[in-house]
């Protein structure tokens, strides 16, 4: 528990400094979050006994069932929630974890949280606000077309590697968690805007494998790619909170009003268990139970 919790500790004093300095939050603001976070921590280390980036969304639940048994008030724990998301988001724009474990976590009784979902024309409007007549905006909309029409996580789409592309076949090669691999078809759209945006780096690429590139050659890391999403969106003036996973709860949710199997979805996202697949959907609640226990039985 110690070596764990030096680790809470460093984590924690980052973050403190991110919150104070970066986004400027006030002096009790700050305090109220450390002390939330030092709550949270402390129930993780002495009920699990792991570091930040071993926490997962069971962990984050059992907290706030926690909270809810010894009777902390719905605003208190809305309170506390949204410290530990915070916490956890941190530590995503600081690519120590892939994603937050509290992102789709809610308080208990404060009933279910749908994400935001983009509809089509939305895609389309982010995807024009971009400006085309440069090399990184032609990168930009490959990058987002990807994202979208093939529903990957931002993890999976900043480590495609050029071997990754298998264009003849019409589909690309993912690598997802625990190095696990899934083929996903790739659209002529996205096809076709990747095939420009390689064209113009061909030149400067020299061995670099990896397919989106900044524009020292490197490969992008986790921040670039929120940092572009969030500039298309207010040029776009999208009133809406949305992140890279935001596109891929659009595919999921696109491909099941579409008529596509929650099974369909689950392999194509590649979730383990079907039961993950839920947080995706937008159906009628016991239609989705039927659903789900219908191909559990298969």
């Amino acid at each position: 528990m110690a070596e764990n919790g030096k680790k809470w500790e460093e984590q924690a004093k980052r973050f403190r400094t991110y919150i104070r300095l970066e986004k400027r939050l006030s002096a009790n603001t700050v305090e109220s979050y450390m002390r939330d976070l030092e709550q949270f921590a402390h129930f993780i280390l002495r009920t699990y006994d792991v570091p930040p980036h071993k926490v997962d969304r069971s962990m984050v639940e059992s907290f706030m069932s926690r909270l809810y048994e010894r009777g902390s008030e719905k605003t208190s724990q809305a309170r506390t929630l949204s410290g530990v998301r915070g916490f956890f988001n941190f530590l995503l724009l600081s690519d120590r974890i892939e994603e937050s474990p509290a992102e789709f976590v809610e308080a208990p009784k404060f009933g279910r949280h749908l994400p935001d979902v983009l509809t089509v024309r939305e895609i389309d409007t982010i995807m024009a606000a971009i400006d085309t007549s440069t090399v990184k905006g032609r990168r930009d909309t490959a990058m987002i077309e990807v994202l979208y029409s093939c529903g990957l996580r931002v993890s999976e789409l900043t480590s495609l590697r050029l071997g990754d592309l298998f264009f003849g076949e019409g589909y690309i090669r993912v690598i997802g968690k625990g190095d696990k691999q899934r083929l996903v078809p790739l659209s002529a759209a996205a096809r076709e805007k990747i095939q420009v945006y390689l064209d113009d780096v061909r030149e400067r690429r020299g061995s670099e494998q990896t397919l989106f590139l900044n524009n020292r050659g490197r490969g992008l890391t986790r921040v670039m790619v929120f940092t572009v999403i969030r500039n298309a969106v207010e040029r776009a003036g999208i009133d809406k909170r949305i992140s890279p996973h935001t596109f891929r709860h659009s595919f999921a949710t696109h491909l099941l009003e579409g008529g596509a199997s929650i099974r369909q979805v689950q392999e194509l996202l590649g979730h383990e268990s079907i039961l993950t697949t839920e947080i995706y959907t937008h159906l009628d609640s016991e239609h989705l139970r039927e659903t789900v226990e219908r191909h559990l039985k298969l």
